[in-house]
């Protein structure tokens, strides 16, 4: 009796096994998930994050605001050679106000480092703020803002991040024959070269941003892509606005779009 009542309860045991090896099978396999850091300035800010969005800064909109949806899962396939992930959050730690320095010193670099995970990727957008000589809390020189890129770039690879540089999207000035210029002055070359001295993954988002509203006109994209809103249209501008750095819905979505599609045509870097 003792026998048989052992070899039932190893049959039992073995049918078990095998059901549960059969339905680990057939069930989903638990996906990688990574995160995108953004770092930067103000065209980068998620506003849908702060208190009474809708009424006291919409239509004020970051590109980071709506990038989430260019990092759904059936676009992830078009940046594979750089997220490495079945899944991506996006996790926007971009302030307006702040440069390279600033972002620094706040802390806000800090808490992105802790949390920074293997395969996570920090772009960094800085230009805006550096340059802004007038304004001493913020300015960085040239040799100052490629030293912090630098330390973001180095400290993201300690990690096991993927770091990728973005020099600063452009304003709606200047224009010179139809055509949208630099206003950032050495800032984006700055940028090229830590890329370039690091190896690092480089977006040139102020030439494609300075080329695509170009190809929109300056009408068009003064008009929808920039702050430039008429009086008594959104609770927050009763009087209008006149702001040609921050975006509208629209044209935070074309500098995402810009984003997403230059990243396609990068590697993780070395």
């Amino acid at each position: 009796m003792k026998v048989s009542v052992k070899i039932h309860y190893q049959v039992v045991s073995c049918c078990l096994i095998s059901l549960f090896s059969l339905l680990m099978a057939f069930m989903p396999a638990k996906g990688k998930v990574v995160k995108v850091y953004l770092i930067g300035d103000s065209t980068m800010t998620d506003y849908s994050l702060e208190a009474d969005f809708q009424t006291k800064r919409y239509p004020l909109t970051g590109w980071g605001q709506v990038f989430q949806p260019f990092m759904q899962r059936d676009s992830l396939i078009k940046v594979k050679q750089l997220i490495k992930a079945d899944s991506v959050v996006v996790d926007d730690r971009a302030k307006g106000g702040r440069s390279t320095r600033t972002f620094f010193e706040e802390g806000r670099w800090a808490e992105v480092y802790k949390a920074l995970r293997k395969n996570d990727v920090v772009m960094m957008q800085f230009g805006h703020n550096d340059a802004s000589k007038e304004k001493t809390e913020r300015y960085v020189t040239i040799q100052g803002y490629k030293e912090y890129l630098r330390l973001y770039v180095n400290q993201t690879r300690q990690k096991g991040g993927i770091p990728v540089i973005l020099t600063p999207v452009a304003r709606n000035y200047p224009w010179q024959e139809e055509k949208l210029t630099n206003v950032h002055g050495e800032y984006p070359q700055a940028a090229k070269e830590v890329a370039n001295e690091l190896q690092v993954a480089l977006i040139d988002l102020n030439q494609l941003s300075m080329d695509a509203f170009s190809a929109k006109g300056q009408a068009y994209v003064s008009q929808n892509y920039f702050m430039n809103l008429p009086a008594g249209v959104y609770p927050a501008y009763p009087d209008g606005q006149k702001d040609n750095t921050h975006f509208q819905p629209e044209g935070a979505k074309a500098v995402a779009g810009l984003v997403f599609r230059a990243m396609q045509t990068l590697s993780a870097g070395k």
